[in-house]
């Protein structure tokens, strides 16, 4: 299993290598024609430009401004929901259920045109409110349909014996159930964050001040103004990526611990 495990890190590694490798190259260098490990000289030089030629500072702030806004209340909308799905008996939690599935196939695309038109009557566009709202449906029904995937798996007894303890939904919610799943939790807010952080879509139909660009219109406004420039395009890359990869190293000791916690219950 190790030498698997090790060509699939390899393989996930290696492009993330080569775009650091190019980004510490000398601005306008062609890219090599063989693959280049370390480039000689090493520069930081395209780092500078980067941010000379766009304000990827403000537009760093302002998407982890976004973010923040938006994974804890996606985390919060869905762990309700799918908390409320499991005590939900009979026919409506299938009802619900098969909406959930039905609302995941549908294509976010097949939606621009009727959300644009909303928030452009409520006189929202240009504003992060179209970014954050979605947040208010739990962001995607795949995480409000694994938080119920979570809860169904948990004991029945722990929630009859809080009824009988006289404890009501949300205190069962808040101080059984959200406990007891913390790495689902932490996986979900993970990919809300993905999701959110590299979102290019709403932000390019929704916003049309600079000032409240996010991190992804910056790039396109960065390989607009120099598209020949790899290094510089490289360095952008490197920017844009890096909070993701910190936030997967800090959540991936939730998943690769040997003591995962009571959320799994020994299973």
């Amino acid at each position: 299993r190790q030498p698997v495990a090790i060509a699939i890190a390899l393989a996930f590694l290696l492009p993330l290598w080569f775009m650091v490798s190019g980004s510490l190259r000398e601005p306008g260098t062609p890219p090599p024609r063989t693959p280049e490990l370390v480039p000689s000289p090493l520069s930081t030089t395209s780092y500078e430009r980067a941010f000379d030629l766009v304000d990827l500072a403000r537009y760093t702030v302002n998407s982890l401004v976004v973010a923040t806004l938006t994974v804890p209340l996606a985390v919060l909308v869905a762990s309700w929901a799918g908390f409320a799905f499991l005590l939900v008996g009979g026919r409506a939690r299938s009802v619900l259920i098969g909406l959930s599935f039905a609302a995941l196939m549908i294509p976010l695309t097949a939606l621009l045109v009727p959300r644009f038109v909303m928030f452009r009557w409520l006189e929202l566009t240009d504003t992060w409110v179209p970014l954050v709202a979605p947040a208010l449906l739990g962001l995607s029904p795949f995480y409000v349909l694994l938080y119920y995937w979570s809860f169904r798996r948990l004991p029945l007894e722990l929630f009859e014996a809080a009824r009988l303890e006289g404890m009501q939904p949300f205190s069962m919610w808040r101080r059984l159930a959200m406990p007891l799943v913390r790495p689902v939790t932490v996986a979900i807010g993970l990919l809300a964050f993905i999701a959110t952080w590299g979102n290019f879509l709403d932000p390019l139909i929704y916003l049309f001040d600079p000032d409240l660009y996010t991190l992804p219109l910056g790039l396109r406004s960065l390989e607009a103004l120099d598209r020949t420039n790899y290094p510089v395009l490289l360095a952008g890359a490197v920017v844009a990526t890096a909070p993701v990869i910190v936030a997967f190293a800090v959540a991936q000791r939730y998943f690769l611990h040997e003591d995962r916690g009571a959320g799994w219950l020994g299973r």
